[in-house]
């Protein structure tokens, strides 16, 4: 999971694993694999590095 802000200021953990794409519209949406869109304040580059750093830790606990 990683942690967003919904655009209307509401902390969210959304599960990495569903994030298909994200897109800055200007403003970013996450799109889910179920087509969901989540519109959040991150930038795009934020929540890229939120998910590697998620992908990062899931593997150091599998090692």
């Amino acid at each position: 999971m990683i942690k967003v802000t919904h655009f209307n200021g509401r902390k969210m953990a959304i599960n990495a694993e569903l994030i298909q794409f994200v897109e800055s519209t200007p403003d970013t949406v996450i799109t889910l694999i179920n087509k969901e869109r989540i519109l959040v304040k991150e930038s795009v580059d934020e929540i890229i590095k939120k998910v590697i750093n998620y992908r990062r830790s899931i593997r150091k606990e599998i090692n």
